[in-house]
């Protein structure tokens, strides 16, 4: 026997002490009242059986006495807190990691696969023994403590109830490793995982996760295996037209039956179109939704299972995207006139377009004092490249940002990059040109269309620090202007300058590190999630960076005093929005694994715990001292003990 509490020797001394001081009290002479009665043989009769029964006063003033020393000692002896010893050296320490992933707010078992999974380490944690330990994680996209390593089964408890459900999937090699280096030195480590068990392999980047001498436990959690979910969502405008769009999206039914959904898409909450559909089971079902309008910003798809169907995964039945923001593109135009150019630029309503002659641009924009977006030089090449990004329609001299080499003469797009944003819709495979000039591209540019007979006649590139499109020709030499590839050419190379189509995401994955685009002196964000209070997160290189576990729309505030008139270049703003999903086919899958295989070792079942057995005697102590406190006051009362 041992004491893990206080030594044998401060409790020799608190006990003695405090028997000393009730030792004290009942040695203290009782004062008697005096009381005046009138008739004294009554008193005659009283003293004489006082005389009788002194000896039994003084017995019941002494049992009363070690009532006492008995309450204190096993009070002191309490805060000794005594434990056998072979009960301290065969405590276990135990690290219980809680899948808290999507997959885990599936309602086939009630409330919900996490409720059930929370109520079953409740129990394992009121089984604990005496020396056992504990520490409770959360698994996610990220492994979380959420409390130290305890004996304590309130504090458990306590860490418990912070264990929230997300919707990201299980990283379980990040797990694992977490658990192994929290028991590393440890007596009897052991390692309880509590999941449906669709957690993939124990795998990552530096290989196999090992786990040596430590014991692997294994609770499983649900039974049921139908749902229906969506799998992937995006959007995005149309060039030519930014007040309609379009959508793509995929439905999947990962159970094992047919499932009958109705499919709603709503455009900044308004209702846009509503399907029902049939899957067949393991169906992946791909819907296209052209030309749609109505929506400025915000796009939602939502399934609900029809009668007869079940979806017991509600987290993966909605989905959210974020339109490009219709932004004002502010582009100056240097020409000595063409009406084919102003007019293609005036298919798009968001650009702001400013018309210059050569010798106005070299007086009044050359310095870079107004800003622009884009610049287009019609047979116009500036003595200097410009400072921002630039369209050169038939180049010449020096400011040109590629040497232009000998004349073409009816040079053709024989060889195109299809996959370059500026070409992107348009067929320039047939376009007729009378004459042309041979680009010279420098190490780095990107040859986007060339003549079989006489080399590149557009490329693209960069030049310090800006984007530029040139093409060797002049557009009124050639049947281009008539073509609807003329305008897409003009818009795609103003977009690709923008990032604003190339580059747009309507969506991040949850699970992941979010990198968003913000302005910010101070190198914090703030923001806003779809569920909790506003929060504070760090900015790098104009990005703010957060881990996302919710799906919803988002909105991130940036720092107002480093706001410019304009967006910086890469879609930076003060206030930006965007939207976060699930979009996980394998998360989507629900139907649970009843067995757990790590580094060749399966995952044993959870034994050991049993309800109500503990080994701390210093509650047994307590609980007599409690009994011994009864037994004094009834034998007061009962006139015994005093």
């Amino acid at each position: 026997m041992i004491l893990a509490g206080l030594s044998f020797a401060q409790l020799l001394a608190v006990f003695g002490g405090a028997a000393a001081f009730a030792t004290a009290l009942y040695i203290l002479k009782l004062r008697r009242r005096t009381v005046a009665v009138p008739f004294s043989k009554l008193w005659e009769r009283i003293l004489r059986d006082k005389e009788a029964t002194s000896l039994f006063s003084k017995l019941k003033r002494l049992l009363s006495l070690l009532l006492q020393l008995a309450l204190l000692a096993l009070l002191v002896g309490a805060l000794g807190d005594p434990r056998a010893a072979a009960s301290i050296i065969k405590g276990r320490s135990l690290v219980v990691i809680i899948d808290a992933s999507a997959s885990m707010q599936a309602t086939d078992v009630p409330p919900s696969r996490l409720g059930a999974a929370k109520e079953e380490v409740k129990r394992v944690v009121r089984g604990l023994g005496g020396s056992d330990r504990m520490l409770i994680a959360q698994m996610d996209a990220v492994t979380t403590a959420l409390g130290p390593m305890s004996g304590d089964t309130s504090e458990i408890e306590r860490a418990l109830d912070h264990v929230k459900a997300t919707d990201a999937r299980a990283d379980f090699p990040r797990a694992l490793r977490f658990a192994t280096d929290a028991l590393r030195g440890l007596e009897n480590p052991e390692i309880v995982i509590v999941s449906d068990g669709r957690l993939g392999e124990a795998v990552d980047a530096t290989g196999p996760v090992h786990l040596g001498d430590v014991k692997l436990t294994f609770v499983p959690i649900g039974r049921g295996k139908r749902n229906v979910g969506i799998t992937q969502f995006s959007v995005r405008r149309y060039p030519l037209d930014k007040t309609h769009y379009e959508v793509m999206l995929e439905v999947t039914n990962t159970g094992p039956e047919q499932e009958d959904v109705e499919l709603t898409l709503f455009g900044d909450g308004t209702l846009v179109d509503l399907t029902k559909l049939r899957l067949k089971a393991g169906e992946r079902l791909p819907r296209f939704y052209p030309n749609l309008s109505g929506a400025s910003r915000t796009l939602e798809a939502k399934i609900r299972p029809l009668e007869g169907s079940v979806d017991e995964l509600p987290a993966d039945d909605r989905a959210f995207a974020l339109l490009p923001e219709r932004r004002r593109a502010k582009v100056l135009v240097v020409t000595p006139g063409n009406t084919y150019l102003e007019a293609a630029l005036l298919l798009d309503e968001y650009l702001e377009v400013t018309l210059s002659s050569p010798l106005e641009y070299a007086s009044k924009y050359a310095t870079g004092n107004v800003r622009f977006d884009a610049m287009i030089f019609d047979g116009a090449t500036p003595a200097e490249l410009p400072r921002a990004d630039a369209i050169f329609l038939d180049p010449r001299g020096p400011g040109s940002p590629v040497k232009v080499d000998t004349e073409i003469k009816q040079p053709g797009f024989d060889r195109i990059d299809r996959k370059h944003p500026i070409v992107r819709w348009t067929a320039l495979d047939n376009v007729n040109i009378s004459r042309g000039h041979k680009l010279t591209p420098e190490p780095g540019d990107k040859v986007v269309g060339s003549s079989d007979g006489g080399g590149p006649i557009l490329v693209t590139g960069a030049r310090g620090g800006h984007k530029f499109v040139a093409m060797g020709f002049d557009v009124r030499d050639s049947d281009l202007p008539l073509r609807v590839a003329w305008p897409l050419l003009l818009l795609n190379s103003i977009n690709w300058f923008t990032d604003e189509d190339s580059h747009y995401i309507s969506s991040f994955r949850t699970g992941e590190v979010w990198r968003v685009p913000v302005l910010s002196s101070s190198g914090q964000a703030k923001l806003k999630p779809p569920e909790g209070a506003e929060m504070l997160v760090p900015v790098h290189e104009g990005r703010a960076v957060y881990m996302g576990a919710r799906a919803g729309f988002y909105e991130l505030t940036g720092d107002e005093s480093a706001t410019p008139e304009a967006p910086s270049k890469d879609g930076a703003q003060v206030k930006t929005a965007f939207a976060a999903n699930l979009l996980d086919a394998d998360e989507s899958n629900i139907e649970p694994v009843k067995e757990l295989v790590v580094d060749g070792q399966k995952a044993s079942e959870l034994g050991g715990f049993h309800v109500g057995v503990r080994r701390e005697i210093w509650i047994y102590l307590l609980l007599a001292a409690i009994l011994l406190t009864a037994v004094e006051w009834i034998t007061y009362h009962r006139r015994v003990t005093v």
